[in-house]
């Protein structure tokens, strides 16, 4: 009978440590119903399963039974409660607890750090951080504090963390290192990046499996390809996760076909894909062209490697089959689709139709889309726009109408560009710049030159009713266009396209355009 009992608990902490399921919630009913003795090493393990399959309920049956036995005023168990709860994304439960401790060590209170910060409050957590006395922060605290404001969009901040931590002489440790990896690439700052680099390879952390895949993402993302790949090549040790990091980045900088060289050459060396990589090479697929390859990789994904697509697989095959003029096939697609389209998905085909000017498919779509009520501005700036390309004004009006009434309004483009560790913002339009002026000179100049050599600017999305010397003044003002004429102006030449005899690297919301000699690493795919 001994044995028996001590099989359960060792069961039930083995998928605690592992692989939580809601399996091991199951066998820990059946130890409670059977009437054995629960102890605080069981409620600890299952408290843990709760929180990382999100189990709610059951983490609240727990927190009661735990109450029940008398445990409430071991450190150890309330602190994993708290943790639970704010992976339940219930943190007015994590407060009460956290509230209701009697003591607190260091380790509770940066567990409320991460609670706070997982569920978008940072502000309250750098409010308890700042409480603390700063004898009693340890690194936990500091990598707590830094890693949370990075998952809440607020990189300068936790940069300005990582600072002071530093100075007051906090030794960092590889936890942090990669937190800090990380807002660099997600904030592209790549002379942040090149610095953290440095100390990491001073702190002796280089070799590290996670250190080396973090750099290859954060390279990929600040638009060094090839420190990236060198970085993948210098690694030791090779994962699923840096293979799938180097996959997306050649995905996201247009190299398709390296994309797939990578896919070929991980799956020889016996790396198992997963959902993510596959996401890598079918974006690969969709932004080079690569309308075949696109398939064979979705096929490939679901009967050699048994991955059930998701929607974001389903929106890269959709927007593969579209962007390459396939919009029927596209349409085909998505009605034999198991599951219904979401708004990102009609948003890539309805792009499509309005580039291949396929107006009938185009509002059949429209329409779908805005019955959905997306409450991102772009899907309806697309259909508008369309409908003002092909002269359907009262569609206009019913589109501008509809955002008006839902409270959508569309945000003006906002392109930024480092120069000398200093960062220029431009919106469309923009002429709040103080030197404004000599950048749409500048920009004039490059499209004259443009002009000499065949360039015919494409005026059929403003929809003002204007001249056309007119309209092509209005297209000066794209924000993209403002910025690189105020990079060209602004460094020394060096390597920026045909005219200037120099390369660009222009980066979007989703990926990177390098252009040399004229022509874009996505071989002008549009």
């Amino acid at each position: 009978m001994l044995q028996r009992y001590f099989s359960w608990a060792k069961r039930i902490n083995c998928m605690a440590n592992q692989s939580p399921s809601r399996k091991a919630i199951t066998d820990f009913h059946l130890l409670h119903s059977s009437g054995r003795k629960i102890t605080e090493f069981h409620l600890s393990s299952i408290v843990k399963i709760c929180g990382r399959v999100e189990a709610l309920q059951e983490g609240r049956k727990s927190h009661c039974l735990l109450l029940k036995l008398g445990f409430n005023a071991d450190l150890i168990l309330m602190t994993t409660l708290l943790d639970m709860y704010s992976k339940c994304t219930n943190i007015h439960n994590a407060c009460r607890v956290f509230d209701e401790m009697p003591h607190r060590d260091v380790v509770v209170i940066n567990s409320m750090i991460s609670g706070l910060c997982r569920c978008h409050l940072p502000s309250y957590a750098i409010d308890l951080f700042t409480e603390m006395n700063q004898s009693d922060r340890d690194v936990g605290t500091w990598n707590s504090l830094i890693s949370g404001l990075g998952q809440n969009s607020k990189g300068r901040a936790a940069l300005i963390s990582f600072g002071r931590m530093r100075v007051e002489g906090v030794e960092v440790d590889v936890m942090t290192l990669i937190s800090v990896i990380s807002i660099c690439a997600d904030m592209a700052m790549i002379v942040h990046a090149q610095q953290v680099h440095g100390l990491v390879i001073k702190s002796g952390f280089e070799l590290y499996l996670p250190v080396g895949n973090a750099f290859v993402d954060m390279y990929a993302k600040c638009g060094c390809m090839g420190d990236a790949c060198l970085c993948f090549q210098n690694m030791p040790f090779k994962n699923v996760i840096s293979w799938t990091s180097l996959i997306s980045g050649y995905a996201k900088h247009g190299f398709g076909v390296e994309a797939l060289k990578a896919f070929h050459q991980m799956e020889m060396e016996g790396v198992v894909p997963n959902k993510i990589t596959f996401l890598g090479t079918l974006y690969a697929c969709s932004h080079s062209g690569l309308l075949q390859e696109g398939w064979i990789s979705f096929t490939t994904m679901v009967n050699k490697y048994s991955i059930a697509p998701t929607m974001e697989h389903y929106t890269c095959m959709v927007d593969l089959l579209a962007r390459a003029g396939r919009l029927y096939e596209a349409h085909e697609f998505i009605e034999k689709m198991p599951i219904k389209p979401d708004v990102k998905l009609l948003t890539a085909i309805l792009s499509s139709c309005c580039h291949h000017k396929n107006v009938k498919l185009a509002s059949a779509v429209g329409k779908k889309l805005l019955q959905l009520q997306p409450q991102e501005a772009g899907a309806y700036i697309s259909l508008s726009n369309f409908y003002g390309l092909v002269g359907y004004m009262e569609g206009v009006a019913n589109v501008r109408g509809l955002m008006l009434e839902r409270g959508i309004r569309k945000e003006k483009a906002c392109t930024w560009i480092e120069i000398s560790r200093k960062f220029h913002s431009f919106e469309s339009g923009d002429r709040s710049h103080p030197d404004y002026q000599k950048i749409y000179d500048h920009l004039r100049v490059l499209i004259q030159k443009m002009k000499n050599i065949g360039y015919v600017p494409d005026t059929s999305m403003v929809a003002q009713n204007v001249e056309e010397l007119t309209k092509e003044e209005i297209l000066l003002g794209h924000s993209e266009k403002l910025a690189i004429a105020f990079g060209i102006m602004s460094t020394p030449p060096g390597l920026i396209s045909k005219i200037e005899g120099r390369e660009i690297v222009a980066r979007d919301s989703s990926r990177f355009d390098h252009f040399k000699d004229g022509v874009c690493s996505c071989g002008n795919y549009w």
